[in-house]
């Protein structure tokens, strides 16, 4: 039989880190409600969520990087809102902080969850930031919650059965 590791959504025990844009405010506002619901949802207590706001999505990387560097986060969800315009800006920020986002959950072993949204216009911003597309943000709090257990799941299965080449 296979062993399977799956994560939950129990967030009664968890602190998470939230970093939130401020460019494009009136769509990261929303995403910001979402990810609130959605730890309010699974059990996480208020006082355990830690909200940073940065200038614009390109900073969250680096702000994700000092709160996993300085403290003790379980997870960090970043939210953000890039739309398309007429330049290339939108192709580097947006590349640039999914780059940057990814490389530190992986530099510090932790979910650092890409809730940034990258759309062609408003519509489709404001659609996935409570619309009819559903909260992004309340996506990526639930993944952040999820990948937390995935993790430690996996560290656990290691731990136990030692490790594997």
């Amino acid at each position: 039989m296979a062993n399977e590791i799956i994560g939950n959504l129990d967030g009664q025990k968890l602190r998470i880190g939230v970093i939130v844009s401020q460019f494009n405010e009136t769509i990261t506002a929303r995403l910001l409600k979402g990810a609130r619901e959605a730890a309010n949802s699974h059990g996480i207590k208020e006082e355990n969520i830690t909200i940073v706001f940065v200038p614009g999505s390109f900073e969250l990387p680096a702000a994700a990087s000092k709160m996993l560097e300085t403290s003790n986060w379980d997870a960090v969800v970043a939210l953000g809102c890039v739309i398309r315009g007429e330049t290339p800006h939108f192709d580097l920020v947006a590349s640039e902080s999914a780059r940057g986002i990814g490389e530190v959950s992986r530099k510090f072993g932790k979910p650092v969850i890409f809730g940034v949204l990258t759309t062609n216009n408003m519509d489709q911003a404001l659609a996935r930031s409570g619309g009819s597309a559903g909260n992004k943000g309340f996506d990526s709090m639930s993944t952040a919650i999820k990948m937390v257990g995935v993790l430690d799941g996996i560290e656990k299965f290691t731990n136990i059965n030692g490790a594997t080449e």
